[in-house]
């Protein structure tokens, strides 16, 4: 969360600093000096701050922590996946490092991958402070491809919908485009590394065209997703 995020929340509810100081159980002074970014965002305040004001909770802080598919359907839930509506959620994380996380599996329900460009779209305008961390992270757990092939299914998803006016469109290809530039020329999978040998030879050449230019053996398409 930035100062100038912070900030501009406030005044969409309409609150002076002192209101929103009051509410954080902070002073005016320490709001001040937060949205002036002359303080750092203590973790535990972030939080308060974006149930209180209502953020996005791309806000939230950024870290990796381990999730078994069990308990990332409960986050998705939390971030309002319609496919994990039934799901009780849990406590919101930042959808990035959720996404993250579940790229970084070898294994993975596909009914969790599905929903992965989902999140992109949801909250694909992101800041450029997430950004950075997500296209850094990624670099250094060697999922780029992974990353920019999720990209590439949301950006298509979109235009599919015709939804290329908005804003998580034009950073959906920012981003898209700036990965390609690091793109891993290894061949991977995508939540799949079960394939047999023979499995991976169909994929090789049954896979889209979109996984063909990240270099993942898979066959997802915008049209094998539910809310495409």
């Amino acid at each position: 969360m930035t100062g100038k995020e912070f900030k501009l929340a406030r005044k969409e509810r309409g609150w002076s600093q002192c209101d929103l100081a009051t509410r954080l159980g902070v002073s005016q002074t320490y709001v001040a000096l937060l949205e002036s970014d002359k303080r750092s965002f203590p973790p535990r305040l972030v939080r308060r701050a974006v149930t209180l004001l209502g953020m996005s909770p791309s806000a939230l802080p950024l870290s990796l922590r381990a999730s078994t598919d069990t308990e990332l359907t409960r986050q998705l839930s939390a971030l309002g996946y319609p496919g994990y509506a039934h799901v009780p959620p849990v406590r919101r994380r930042n959808p990035f490092e959720v996404l993250l996380v579940a790229l970084g599996k070898n294994e993975l329900d596909a009914r969790v991958t599905e929903a992965l460009p989902w999140l992109l779209l949801q909250y694909g305008a992101m800041s450029e402070a997430c950004k950075k961390w997500l296209v850094e992270q990624a670099r250094l757990r060697a999922l780029t491809n992974r990353l920019g092939f999720t990209v590439t299914l949301a950006k298509l998803v979109a235009e599919r919908k015709g939804e290329t006016k908005s804003d998580a469109y034009r950073a959906l290809v920012q981003l898209e485009q700036e990965l390609f530039q690091s793109r891993l020329v290894g061949p991977d999978t995508f939540g799949q590394s079960h394939l047999s040998q023979r499995q991976r030879e169909w994929m090789e050449t049954a896979r889209p065209e979109s996984a063909r230019q990240w270099n993942l053996l898979t066959n997802w398409k915008p049209e094998d997703l539910q809310y495409a």
